[in-house]
């Protein structure tokens, strides 16, 4: 397969990740299908991508005429068997034995040609691709949130990844607008495992009564970060955040540098999940 025989471009999950992918696949030129199980996920998700599109037209950013373009390339899929496509990137939970199921089932209705490509932030390549008949063509692409604005992603090959592989869905990413980079098979690989400890040190300032959240963010960003730990953990999901950490530790065999904070878990329970729940660390109602 080349970059120019690349027509559908699949997603799985119609979250926070899987809506962004398939907003920047659609605005790309690509048919894109969208599919999650959920029918008042997709649609939500579709109208989530209208907004952030509306949001492109008054920064100047997005034309009427390429929101109306991408909006109509989007299509929803309710039935797995349906979502048959060039490229499939996969963007639900980080559980391994859901992440290997829906691939087995994607590769039993898709052409031994298709592309298949986990959103994973943590959880090795090589080991969701176990119980695949073409693991050759198996990639990790994993984009960062929000997918429609920031420009990394990571490209990643499992033990069995063929390189041609890897470095067509680097092509694809840039077609998308993105800067890939290419990264070997590791739990994290290279920016969760580097921003772990970004989230889980100020974490530990706070439970040990160092500093509250509020002035641990304000001195992260008067040293330069555009945002400190709190503001991101609520950018990206609490949960989904706390949900990468427990992934990692146990990765790594629960070693202690990985743990999982207290105060992370309880906002966990509480359904204090960041922006998108209104409320996390911060109130947004």
């Amino acid at each position: 397969m080349t970059l120019d025989s690349i027509n559908t471009v699949g997603v799985v999950g119609a979250g926070t990740m899987g809506l962004g992918i398939a907003q920047i696949s659609a605005m790309a030129g690509y048919k894109t299908l969208l599919y999650d199980e959920n029918n008042d996920a997709l649609t939500k998700s579709i109208n989530i991508i209208e907004e952030n599109l509306n949001k492109g037209i008054k920064k100047g950013k997005v034309s009427e005429k390429q929101k109306i373009e991408a909006l109509g390339s989007i299509e929803v899929v309710n039935n797995i068997n349906d979502l048959k496509a060039d490229i499939i990137i996969e963007a639900i939970i980080e559980r391994l034995v859901v992440k290997q199921q829906v691939f087995v089932q994607l590769e039993k209705v898709n052409s031994e040609r298709t592309i298949l490509a986990s959103n994973t932030s943590s959880i090795p390549i090589t080991q969701i691709a176990a119980g695949l008949q073409y693991p050759n063509r198996f990639v990790g692409m994993h984009f960062f949130n929000p997918a429609h604005i920031m420009k990394l992603v990571e490209v990643i090959s499992g033990v069995a990844t063929d390189e041609s592989i890897a470095q067509l869905i680097k092509a694809f990413a840039i077609k998308l607008g993105k800067t890939p980079v290419m990264a070997k098979d590791s739990s994290g690989f290279i920016v969760n495992r580097v921003a772990r400890h970004f989230y889980l040190e100020g974490l530990k300032l706070v439970e040990e009564g160092v500093a509250d959240f509020e002035s641990i963010d304000r001195l992260v960003q008067s040293s330069g970060f555009r945002m400190g730990p709190f503001q991101l953990m609520d950018l990206i999901g609490v949960d989904t955040n706390y949900s990468v950490t427990t992934s990692m530790y146990n990765a790594f065999h629960q070693e202690a540098k990985f743990r999982p904070n207290r105060i992370q878990k309880q906002k966990v329970d509480a359904g204090h999940f960041g922006r998108k729940s209104g409320k996390g660390f911060y109130s947004y109602q």
